[in-house]
């Protein structure tokens, strides 16, 4: 299979179904739905499809079309559209493909999603970015202006997707603005789109973050007109020791504008490569690591989860974890995965 043709398969939730896609192959890096999507009409345009085969270099990415949208079932009653519903959906997913860990990437709405999943399954997680999100709904807009926009998309659905991408893709030429306009339009029934947009609004994940005990980086351009900065900035400070990195941009989507260095942050942080030379790493000791701790990462470098790697070594997963924070300690690294490869470079395994 091309490197960048995604396959794509259903899922059941509750009676509905669920349209999913997976790329790539490796660990599993797990999408919430950021918005209304398309997992076809998504895969037309060039940016975004070069930006998840990128990541899908060294994860299997895993996207869906949330209820009510997309190749999904369209027929669900508008008042179940949340962050709820879309926990419901990623615990399914972790289900369907007997995952022990994920790393979760949440992108504007799904940022949400991702950061109440990290909150509730923290055993299941190993590492979270968040890009263009926010802990509020509430503090995106003023009220009225709220208000206003959801009429107008309720109204005129029309208008209301040319209305967002002024706001989501300022600056974008004639065909990508055409693009996004249809997208949104084939994505989602105007009253699905309100419904939506109200859920957005009255989203609030404050405090499920304190709870987050996953490696997190939080990505958010300084000039975001969607999700300004600022809400950036409060998701990082709520969440215990996550990064805040600040790139520079107003457009909204990460695939779009400058989207590598997006990439370039996101792949530093998950940890499988580098895309250039190396930098800022620290210098580590011949040998850090002991006999154990060796036999440990090799493990992890050859894809074991730690509950894996407990039953293959005859200990508890506890004793693999502490040895798991242990490596990552000595080797200065953010997680189990960018230990293993950093290791693997310097030839301690």
């Amino acid at each position: 299979m091309p490197a960048d043709e995604q396959e794509l398969r259903f899922l059941e939730l509750d009676g509905a179904r669920v349209a999913y896609a997976t790329l790539g192959s490796g660990p599993a890096l797990l999408v919430p739905a950021l918005w209304a999507g398309h997992l076809e009409r998504d895969w037309s345009l060039t940016e975004y499809r070069e930006f998840f085969a990128e990541l899908a270099r060294d994860h299997t990415v895993i996207r869906y079309d949330r209820l009510g949208t997309g190749l999904s079932d369209r027929d669900i009653d508008p008042a179940e559209v949340g962050v709820e519903l879309e926990l419901r959906t990623l615990e399914a997913l972790v289900a369907a493909f007997g995952l022990d860990e994920v790393a979760l990437l949440g992108l504007s709405f799904g940022g949400c999603s991702a950061a109440a999943f990290a909150a509730r399954r923290p055993e299941l997680v190993r590492s979270l970015a968040l890009v263009g999100a926010f802990a509020r709904g509430a503090d995106i807009a003023a009220a009225d202006l709220r208000e206003a926009i959801v009429a107008t998309v309720r109204a005129h659905w029309g208008a209301g997707s040319r209305m967002m991408a002024d706001v989501w893709i300022p600056g974008a030429d004639a065909a990508t603005r055409e693009h996004f306009v249809q997208l949104q339009r084939a994505s989602a029934s105007p009253e699905l789109a309100a419904a939506l947009l109200e859920a957005v609004y009255r989203a609030d994940v404050r405090d499920l973050l304190p709870r987050i005990a996953a490696p997190t980086l939080v990505l958010h351009r300084r000039d975001d007109r969607a999700m300004p900065f600022a809400l950036g900035r409060e998701l990082a400070a709520l969440i215990p020791g996550a990064r805040l990195v600040a790139l520079e941009g107003d457009v909204h989507l990460p695939w779009l504008g400058d989207g590598a260095a997006v990439l370039d942050a996101l792949v530093a942080f998950l940890g499988w490569r580098e895309r250039s030379v190396e930098r800022g790493h620290a210098p580590v000791a011949d040998d850090p690591l002991s006999e154990r701790e060796r036999e440990v990462l090799m493990l992890v470098a050859e894809g074991l989860s730690d509950a894996a790697i407990a039953q293959r070594l005859i200990v508890s997963p506890h004793t693999i974890h502490r040895h798991v924070a242990n490596i990552r300690a000595k080797l200065r690294q953010p997680s189990r995965t960018a230990a293993a490869v950093h290791a693997a470079r310097i030839g301690l395994i």
